[in-house]
């Protein structure tokens, strides 16, 4: 930062807007979302961090800005913390296929095909570990040391089903109702959850 630079109101309200989104997709890109604070974000695009709360809200909501998530992940998450961890499975397609396929999917998808396409996997991987898995890890982690481990392979199936979905369009997957993919596909991310796995911790 330059010495005549200084926080505060930035003139013009989308230039303000523009400036803090840039410093927060570096600045998750850079050291993840656990690590990006507001008052750092705020600081790489010199502005107050009241400005950033103003503009954006929580750090999730920043987060879904950056990376221009058409709705808060918190949203989806926040619903899984009732369904008990043997129905994980089943629970996590249903709700997550039924938002691919309503009108938010679209922008949802294209975010995703824009993340995996950026050459950068760092925003990416943030979302996925830091955001997605974060609340689950802890509740498949059995035997301890395991849970990591068990998120991240449930992740690859729903990654695999996003994109025979959506994005290959590949039949008859990308025409089967969400409560038959739920059932068929739900058990396979159970079992990557609390089955018997060949996993060390």
């Amino acid at each position: 930062m330059t010495s005549g630079a200084r926080s505060g109101r930035r003139p013009g309200r989308s230039g303000t807007r523009d400036a803090i989104l840039d410093a927060a997709r570096a600045r998750f890109a850079e050291v993840g979302f656990d690590r990006a604070s507001i008052r750092s974000i705020a600081t790489a695009a010199s502005v107050d961090p009241a400005l950033v709360h103003h503009y954006f809200g929580t750090k999730h909501e920043l987060f879904a800005a950056a990376l221009e998530l058409p709705i808060d992940p918190q949203t989806i998450l926040a619903q899984f913390a009732a369904v008990p961890v043997e129905h994980l499975g089943e629970a996590i397609v249903r709700a997550i296929v039924s938002i691919w396929d309503s009108p938010v999917g679209t922008p949802a998808v294209a975010a995703f095909r824009s993340l995996l396409s950026s050459g950068d996997p760092s925003l990416a991987r943030s979302f996925l570990l830091e955001v997605v898995l974060k609340d689950i890890r802890p509740r498949v982690d059995s035997p301890p040391g395991t849970g990591d481990k068990r998120a991240v392979l449930a992740a690859t199936q729903l990654m695999g089903l996003l994109i025979s979905r959506k994005l290959l369009q590949l039949e008859p997957i990308a025409s089967m109702p969400v409560d038959e993919l739920a059932v068929v596909v739900g058990p396979t991310l159970q079992r990557y959850f609390t089955g018997d796995l060949p996993l060390q911790d």
